[in-house]
């Protein structure tokens, strides 16, 4: 069979996640308008089958955004891509069909093209993207010669299967490296505090987003069937707590209130949800706190 791992690269906010999520066919990396969503890598699977025979499975790695780092935590999640960049058997760069090609996009694909593997180019968001600027992107990523070219629209699906079956062409006589239906590798503490941090994302705004990080502690069945989670949405500072908790504990409650909802859907049990907010000051510049939050 064919395998092999992607790594799906690009400038924050492009579309990574929600472009593995639509290859894989489920959600397994969480999405925001807020760039940097993204911080660790995420493996999503993706597995063709014939008459029920697995034939081939990408391992596709979604990728923090390349971006000019300002913190420690910023560092590490630059190096987090080139570290995939560098084992990876096939590259996807991610270009937004509504912005130019600028000089972090230019970072990226230059890094893509040295890592030696085959690069396919996306030019993401063709739907809500004029015929004309996607002409456009195309002949200004066309500067690097990727070997194939696949304008797509995460969101609606179009021409996913286009790139799914370009990322299979590219792939290698290998093992199977998860069951067939598995869809990522991700611990489910993790999985369960980034679904938690996305309830909170587009609802905060400047600074406060990348200050926040969702910390599992504890997750234990009980008698009774209900799932038991211990969480902790931890700050930087006094001042952002307040606004986490929101007026009379609101925002904290309707996060706290979307997020059961999406892990009973998850779990398929009901779920007792314990969410605090803490402050753990100017956490992203303490490499031992990112250590310990899991950034290494």
């Amino acid at each position: 069979m064919r395998s092999g791992f992607v790594a799906v690269v690009g400038r924050p906010n492009v579309g990574k996640s929600t472009l593995v999520n639509a290859l894989v066919g489920s959600k397994v990396s969480i999405t925001s308008t807020k760039p940097q969503t993204t911080r660790n890598t995420i493996r999503g699977v993706m597995t063709r089958s014939e008459d029920g025979v697995p034939v081939a499975q990408a391992v596709l790695v979604d990728t923090p955004g390349l971006h000019k780092p300002k913190t420690a935590l910023g560092e590490r999640l630059n190096a987090m891509v080139q570290g995939t960049l560098n084992e990876a058997d096939c590259v996807v760069v991610v270009f937004d069909a509504l912005a130019p090609v600028g000089p972090g996009d230019r970072r990226v694909a230059e890094r893509a093209k040295a890592s030696g593997s085959p690069v396919l180019c996306v030019i993401n968001k063709v739907d809500r993207a004029k015929p004309a600027a996607v002409a456009e992107r195309l002949a200004e990523a066309s500067e690097w010669d990727f070997d194939v070219y696949v304008p797509t629209s995460a969101t609606t699906g179009e021409a996913i299967d286009t790139l799914s079956n370009a990322i299979v062409e590219r792939l290698i006589d290998g093992p199977m490296f998860f069951p067939s239906d598995a869809t990522t590798d991700q611990p489910e503490h993790m999985v369960v505090g980034e679904i938690i941090r996305e309830k909170f994302l587009d609802r905060l705004r400047d600074e406060l987003p990348h200050s926040l990080v969702v910390r599992v502690r504890e997750m234990e069945e009980r008698a009774n069937g209900t799932l038991y989670i211990d969480a902790q949405a931890i700050v930087e500072r006094d001042s952002q707590k307040g606004i986490i908790i929101g007026k009379g504990g609101e925002l904290l409650k309707t996060a706290g209130a979307e997020s059961r909802a999406e892990l009973e859907t998850l779990f398929g049990t009901s779920i007792y949800l314990d969410l605090r907010v803490r402050v753990e000051k100017d956490w992203q510049q303490r490499p031992n706190i990112l250590d310990r939050f899991g950034f290494e």
